[in-house]
């Protein structure tokens, strides 16, 4: 028997079992791994398929086990530092459970194209998703559609998120008040874009640590997190140099903003300290080595995974412990300077 398929098309569950000499019900069971199968059986079915190099079509088998072993993560950016690790931790901790995970990148922020990239991901069976879309109009968008499988959100957005996602507010707190206790008075923001729920929650960190120190407040100045644009805000702000401290919502902003002061023949952090956030694998190679605020994706990944299998199993969730992030102290930021800040 010629073991090769026809020409021009993939091996099928029918070209298996014409190989093994059994019925195509009997390659099902094997693939689904059913109790029923004798072993010699199962060994003469791996071997054909093997043979023909078939590889199972997860749709089609989920059609029959209701299970896919597949996980959705929706992301509005694979660019940026942060979603790019925590799609990376979600897939390993995936993985190590026998899931693959498919990924659907916003290819816009509008309405339908959010539809249409949740709907991509629900032809592929899968069986929960991941939401790593910073936008509150993925959340509505959600909210309208009966998508029938659990999902997870790793924004710091309420008590659900809270259970996986990493405490934005507590960490963007922990970067200002470092500040405030090397002496820094006047401390300014460089935060995220507008839309995105963690830069309102790293904002939000800032705002009430500058109030908790009862210190004036300057307003955050609004930024899309990149190096370019930490450059160009440094170059303007220096003009007036009104304060001594720098807090940037990610560490792309925050060397940006450090070559700005560089430029200007000052010195970090002598006459300006600088924190970051996100803790970037450059950030302790550039000079000076960043003073930033680590996030622990790996536990993100895994808690997001195992969540989702437990609701996907109706098992109760539980109270997990709130993921902390942890100040990471290297030589971008000292004591503030003596001298008052020249207005």
């Amino acid at each position: 028997m010629n073991p090769e398929p026809q020409r021009g098309r993939a091996p099928s569950i029918r070209d298996v079992a014409r190989l093994a000499e059994v019925s195509h019900q009997t390659v099902s069971r094997v693939l689904n791994d059913h109790p029923s199968i004798r072993e010699e059986t199962r060994q003469r079915v791996l071997r054909a398929m093997e043979a023909l190099q078939y590889r199972p079509n997860r749709a089609a088998r989920a059609l029959v086990t209701s299970r896919s072993h597949t996980i959705g993560v929706l992301s509005a950016s694979t660019a940026e530092y942060g979603p790019a690790r925590a799609i990376a931790a979600i897939e390993d901790a995936a993985r190590e459970l026998g899931y693959t995970v498919n990924t659907a990148n916003l290819a816009s922020q509008t309405s339908e194209a959010i539809a249409d990239a949740i709907e991509h991901l629900m032809l592929q069976a899968i069986e929960g998703l991941v939401v790593i879309a910073p936008q509150v109009r993925v959340f509505d968008v959600l909210a309208g559609m009966a998508i029938g499988v659990p999902f997870v959100s790793l924004q710091s957005t309420g008590a659900q998120d809270e259970r996986l996602a990493v405490d934005q507010i507590a960490g963007a707190h922990m970067a200002t008040r470092h500040l405030v206790d090397l002496g820094h008075r006047e401390i300014i923001h460089l935060a995220g874009p507008q839309d995105w729920i963690e830069a309102e929650a790293r904002m939000r960190g800032f705002l009430d640590a500058i109030s908790d120190a009862d210190i004036r407040t300057h307003p955050p100045i609004l930024g899309d997190w990149s190096a370019d644009f930490g450059y160009f805000a440094g170059r303007e702000l220096l003009r007036r140099r009104d304060f001594t401290g720098v807090f940037a919502a990610n560490d792309q902003m925050a060397i940006g903003f450090m070559h700005a002061v560089r430029d200007a023949g000052l010195d970090v952090p002598g006459d300006i300290s600088i924190v970051g956030f996100d803790d970037i694998p450059l950030a302790a190679h550039v000079w000076p080595p960043l003073t930033t605020i680590h996030q622990d994706f790996r536990q993100v990944g895994r808690r997001a995974v195992a969540l989702l299998l437990r609701a996907a199993r109706h098992e109760s969730a539980g109270e997990p412990e709130p993921i902390v992030p942890e100040l990471v102290v290297r030589d971008s930021s000292g004591v503030a300077p003596v001298a008052s800040p020249r207005y």
